[in-house]
């Protein structure tokens, strides 16, 4: 088997073995119970899923009372190991849209900006506020930084996402959407040559609002192939790996 044989077995949907941006109808826009997400995370072979609800922000969400009870949730459904985390907004005033006794009780933070309650500021504010929100000890995630309508220099997000030890998504539901993600391919390719650059992984996540989509990458892996991107830095193939960069 040659390097390019070898590189695409590697990067194939069998090996990603792990899905940790996904949302249950408990983020009031999304279309399956935890159950139906963790049987549909079985289906395509995973074998864990982070359950990731919007934090306060994003219109229809749950009360953070939601994350204060993470305490009962399920841990093992259907065989599949489940975390709990949050997708946080990051806000104009470069702080996190959920309080921090409620950060307290997530196993991972994702932070991510949204236009639902968040306005551009320019490249560099927008850059400030994200990487602000990254210093959080509980954010190990950035989800979706490909959309220009809030445009960010991506050497400082590699380079910071490098020192507080947060990787940066490729997020294949952008992807599916690139006409509504300004510049999105164009910018993932620029995050993939600095992260290859930089030897700092990356993780896919299918940011799964429905449990067709769960463990769903095949647009994102395309590009990761298309931009010769180490199978060795993408925190999906191994769950001892993953949970090695949440220092669990």
């Amino acid at each position: 088997m040659n390097h390019k044989e070898d590189k695409r077995s590697a990067l194939s949907e069998q090996n990603m073995i792990l899905d940790i941006h996904t949302h249950t109808c408990a983020s009031g826009h999304a279309f399956g119970t935890i159950r139906e997400m963790a049987l549909a995370a079985k289906e395509r072979g995973l074998l864990l899923l982070g359950v990731s609800e919007h934090a306060p922000g994003v219109p229809g969400t749950c009360d953070p009372i939601y994350f204060s009870n993470l305490w009962v949730a399920p841990r093992q459904l259907y065989g599949v190991e489940i975390i709990h985390g949050c997708e946080i907004n990051v806000l104009n005033d470069g702080t996190l849209s959920l309080e921090r006794k409620f950060m307290e009780k997530l196993d991972y933070g994702i932070v991510g900006i949204h236009r639902t309650c968040y306005q551009d500021a320019g490249m560099d504010k927008n850059t400030d506020n994200l990487i602000s929100c990254m210093k959080d000890e509980k954010v190990f995630f950035v989800s979706h930084p490909d959309d220009d309508h809030t445009p960010l220099d991506y050497e400082r997000l590699v380079a910071a996402a490098r020192k507080y030890h947060v990787a940066l998504e490729l997020n294949n539901s952008s992807l599916l959407k690139p006409n509504q993600r300004l510049n999105c391919v164009q910018n993932y390719k620029q995050i993939l040559r600095l992260c290859r650059n930089a030897q700092w992984p990356i993780i896919i996540n299918s940011d799964a609002h429905d449990p067709n989509y769960v463990g769903r990458f095949s647009e994102a892996l395309a590009l990761l192939e298309e931009e010769d991107f180490p199978a060795e830095l993408i925190l999906n193939r191994d769950v001892n790996t993953f949970k090695s960069f949440l220092g669990r």
